[in-house]
Order: structure tokens, then sequence, then C-alpha cells
């Protein structure tokens, strides 16, 4: 039988487990196409400087996915996981029309 006390011992290390295999899937996921469907509406580029300003008014020199609130890899990161882009990487001088101010 399974006690209260080896079960709490046993917690923080299972946690640990499923954190480390969720970050080893994020930086396998594949890259984000500049062709894929969402990243066609939301404007998404690899290279912010390409950015479609007829279209997208709110680009602004300077934001690109790296300083994004919604990028979640270091600001650093040459590619990361995005909020928006859900199982795929975007390229860190990427943008979309859904940027956010970092905080």
């Amino acid at each position: 039988m399974t006690s209260r006390r080896s079960f709490v011992k046993v917690l923080p290390l299972a946690g640990a487990a499923l954190l480390s295999a969720r970050a080893a899937r994020a930086a396998d996921a594949p890259m984000l196409s500049e062709s894929d469907p969402q990243a066609v509406s939301l404007g998404y580029v690899a290279d912010a400087s390409k950015a479609d300003k007829a279209k997208f008014a709110k680009y602004a020199p300077g934001q690109k996915c790296s300083t994004c609130q919604l990028y979640q890899g270091a600001a650093t990161a040459k590619t990361a996981p995005c909020a928006i882009f859900a199982g795929k990487q975007v390229v860190g001088d990427g943008w979309c029309s859904a940027w956010v101010k970092k905080a």
C-alpha cells in the first residue's frame, strides 16, 4: 500500500518529468510555413521587415516574434513555439498581426 508521504515525495519528480517532456516536444515541433492558412490570415512572415505594411497597418519597425508576449521562448532564441500557432514554431525575427508587446 502506498502512503500519502510516499506519494508526496514522488509528485515533484513526476511533475519535472512531464515538464521536460513538454519542452522536448515543443523543440521538435515543425516550423510554421508562411503558406499555412492561419499564417496567411494573420500576415505571418519569417522576416518582419517583409510584413505587408499596406494590409497590416499595425506593423511598426522593431516588432518581431521574439519581442511578442505570445512567443514562448527566450528573446534570444532563433525559433520557438507561439501561443497563436499551436504545435508549430515561429522564427524569432518573424512577425504576424497578432503581435503584442511583451510586458
